[in-house]
Parts: structure tokens; sequence; C-alpha cells
């Protein structure tokens, strides 16, 4: 589903992020999952959203600031804090973090890490120059803190994704989460392989 900051809805869909990037995208997609939950053959407990980059963002929050919604997730490469991306990009948004305290604060995974009460896997690369792994670091240091449940897989020297044998066993492990936790049944050889 588009979120009503998507880009064919142009400058009326982008006033919505101005200093508050993630906020309204992630309530989005927390109204999409509550309209899914009311559709027949749908288990409502186990709702599960994945994505990197951005997409990884979102899961994080859907996972947190949404955890009332969403219980499940796989986020890749994730920013979890918009103070720690490219400045280039976040800027362009967000302002700077000396102008928009606030929106910094109030659209940091951080600050919502408390809700969280799902299972999250945080997947990482090691060499990550886009996302750096420091965004992953923090969220699993504050989950921690709290002590609370999580999955961690790092993939040495990998950057912002990754193909080859890495990926082959991102997309099993993918695999092993969905039916470990969504369908509770074993896996079929052949979406490990």
């Amino acid at each position: 589903m588009d979120n009503r900051a998507a880009g064919h809805l142009g400058k009326v869909g982008m006033n919505y992020i101005h200093r508050q990037l993630g906020k309204y995208e992630t309530e989005d997609f927390m109204d999409a999952a509550k309209w899914l939950k009311t559709q027949p053959g749908v288990d409502g407990d186990k709702i599960c959203i994945t994505g990197g980059s951005f997409g990884g963002y979102a899961t994080c929050m859907a996972l947190t600031y949404g955890a009332e919604v969403f219980n499940y997730g796989i986020a890749n490469f994730s920013v979890t804090d918009w103070s720690l991306y490219d400045s280039h990009y976040t800027e362009r948004y967000m302002d700077t973090p000396a102008e928009n305290p606030e929106g910094y604060k109030l659209t940091s995974v951080m600050t919502h890490a408390d809700k969280y009460k799902g299972m999250l896997r945080i997947v990482h690369g090691t060499m990550d120059d886009n996302v750096h792994m420091q965004n992953s670091i923090q969220l699993i240091d504050k989950f921690e803190d709290l002590n609370k449940h999580f999955e961690f897989m790092l993939y040495p020297g990998e950057r912002h994704g990754w193909g080859g044998s890495k990926g082959v066993h991102s997309r099993a492990e993918a695999n092993r989460f969905y039916y470990q936790y969504l369908l509770n049944k074993p896996v079929p050889d052949l979406l490990v392989k």
C-alpha cells in the first residue's frame, strides 16, 4: 500500500512528512494493517512487515511506534535515528537536528523502543556505507537495556544489501522466520537451499 508520502501524491503528500519523516508513513501502514485484520482469513495476531533501508526504518517504527498493530518484522539495514543518516537526504525533509529537535525525537525508533513487544529480526552488513551499522547497534543496545527479545543477523563485509551466498542465506533465513513465527510449521527444504 502507498502511504500518504508516496511520490505520486506530489507536494501535498510531501507536506505531511516535512519535519516528521516516518510518522505519518507509519500511521498509514498501521491503518492498512488494522483494515487487513478485519478481512476474512487474516490472522490479526500475525501481521508482519519487512523492508530495507527506509523500509527497514518503517519496519522498526511499525514494531515500536506501531506496536499495538504490528508484532512481526524483518528490518534490513535500517535507519533507526535520522540524526545518524546522510544529512543531504535527511535535512531535505527534517531540517537540521538543531532546528527540529522535536521532529528528530518523535521519528527516532529509540524514542518508541519501550513499546516493542513482538519479534523483530534486525539485519545489517558490517561495511554498509549508506546506513551505517551504528543504527542497528544502538537499537540492539536499547533493546538489551530494556530486556527485550529480538533476533540479530550480521553479514560480515557486506554493504547496503547483498547478493551471492549472503543473499541466498538471507532469503533462507527470512523464509525460516516466516514459517516459524507466522505459519507455525517447518519450512520446506526448497525454501532454505
